[in-house]
């Protein structure tokens, strides 16, 4: 995959060879407020691999530590602008993120481009059917 840096950027990174996700830095200090959120620029570029999209998926360190969680966000084929990264606060005390922290982590993964075929209706005789939320049971 290729990955353009701008100068104030911090180029992505993977802790071990088999890690799934790689970590984006922050590149500024900013403060998320308790109970709210704060948009982060990271100064990375990418060019995904044909047939992929990105994701961006929290940190469970600072997730299951801090409360702090980016409730993700999908990063098309064809984008090719800097990747921006938004993170929500759930506790009760602001958070301070500096300039080199990790921040969040960005997941390749394969997409299908299915067409949309529009049809009069969709079977519903399956072992699921139509039943929604809470219908598996506790």
């Amino acid at each position: 995959m290729k990955v353009f840096v701008e100068p104030m950027g911090i180029a992505p990174t993977r802790a071990h060879n088999t890690d799934a996700g790689l970590d984006l830095y922050c590149i500024d200090n900013k403060v998320i407020p308790a109970r709210g959120s704060e948009v982060f620029r990271t100064g990375v570029h990418i060019e995904l691999p044909k047939n992929t999209y990105g994701k961006l998926e929290s940190k469970s360190g600072l997730n299951v530590a801090h409360d702090i969680v980016c409730c993700g966000g999908t990063i098309d084929e064809g984008y090719a602008g800097e990747i921006i990264v938004k993170l929500y606060n759930l506790g009760d005390k602001p958070y301070f993120i500096c300039r080199g922290d990790k921040m969040c982590q960005l997941i390749v993964q394969p997409c299908l481009y299915e067409e949309v075929e529009l049809v009069d209706e969709i079977d519903t005789n399956t072992p699921r059917g139509t039943k929604g939320f809470g219908s598996t049971g506790r």
